[in-house]
């Protein structure tokens, strides 16, 4: 089976392309070691199934099952739940979201990491075609009565439920963690809302930008540059660029980078060039990581090539290939 990931698959993704069949579209958020994505694929052969999962573990396991089970209308994506939701899908896509189990991130200052949040079910009531349908289960209390107040105050959704939850599904199947759960004696929660025809919040395809790189003069010699690089981390609006660090190569310097965007993760490197004239040098995107040319990569290039610009006086751009601000 060929692995996928959010950072190869084309952004947004041809879903008809990457199964061979135009069929209505199922996604399941964290599906961990695969009960429910693989019986969500038996029982909906009129459907291609997508799920996405962050464990290499987990997306292992599933491979292997749907090569064993020989099924074709399900793939499981190296992605996260807020790339997916941004980069692979058009709007109103989705016949059906499933997330199951989401981590609660129990902390106060953790609190920004759990799925269930405004921002992110803004992007699926977006992505959810109209009756689409949007499942939800925890077995932690206080997760359900967040999720609770969240889905009721959101206008595009409506309960399908005479309540805002309810403790059993009729026909579910039970994951492994679920059945954990029941044995330890505590109760799931399991809500069940629908796409209406109030008009979703924009939520726009974040596709990528066209390739940036900075060329410029500098007296100083590649060790020069290396001896003054020191670890920094940046923030321009809700995006961080960290600097991590810096290494020779015979006619290079590569610079490890971590760049934290809303809806993407990269860690990746640049290149510093010399070019064929003694004092330039261009500064672009290296392979390392299969780095896509989203606005924090732009970032990192601007902040990365100023201050290689900064270390001497009589150092200057000529070129910068970097989109308007």
């Amino acid at each position: 089976m060929q692995k996928l990931s959010s950072l190869r698959l084309p952004w947004p993704t041809d879903w008809q392309a990457v199964f061979g069949a135009d069929r209505r579209l199922i996604l399941e958020i964290g599906f961990g070691y695969g009960a429910f994505l693989l019986h969500l694929a038996r029982q909906n052969p009129d459907a291609n199934v997508i799920g996405v999962e962050i464990a290499g573990q987990c997306l292992s396991h599933v491979e292997r099952a749907i090569e064993r089970q020989r099924l074709t209308n399900v793939r499981p994506i190296h992605a996260t739940a807020e790339t997916t939701l941004h980069h692979l899908f058009t709007p109103a896509s989705l016949a059906e979201v499933h997330i199951n189990f989401p981590d609660p991130w129990f902390k106060k200052r953790h609190s920004h990491r759990r799925l269930m949040q405004r921002d992110t079910l803004d992007a699926l009531v977006n992505r959810l075609q109209p009756g689409g349908l949007l499942f939800l289960a925890t077995d932690i209390i206080e997760y359900a009565e967040m999720s609770a107040e969240l889905l009721a105050s959101t206008p595009g959704l409506d309960n399908t439920l005479s309540t805002s939850w309810v403790n059993t599904l009729p026909g579910r199947v039970v994951t492994k963690y679920e059945g954990r759960a029941q044995r330890e004696g505590r109760p799931c929660h399991y809500f069940a809302y629908r796409r209406n025809t109030v008009p979703a919040p924009a939520i726009p395809i974040i596709e990528e930008h066209p390739m940036s790189h900075m060329v410029f003069r500098s007296p100083l010699s590649l060790d020069e540059m290396l001896a003054r690089f020191e670890s920094a981390e940046h923030r321009v609006g809700d995006t961080v660029v960290s600097l991590l660090y810096g290494y020779r190569g015979r006619n290079n310097l590569l610079f490890e980078v971590f760049i934290k965007e809303p809806t993407i993760d990269q860690h990746i490197a640049f290149l510093l060039t010399k070019r064929d004239h003694d004092d330039e040098y261009t500064l672009k995107l290296g392979t390392l990581g299969y780095p896509r040319t989203t606005a924090g990569v732009h970032h990192a290039v601007s902040i990365l090539g100023n201050w290689l610009v900064s270390l001497h006086p009589q150092a200057s751009i000529i070129t910068s290939k970097l989109p308007a601000e």
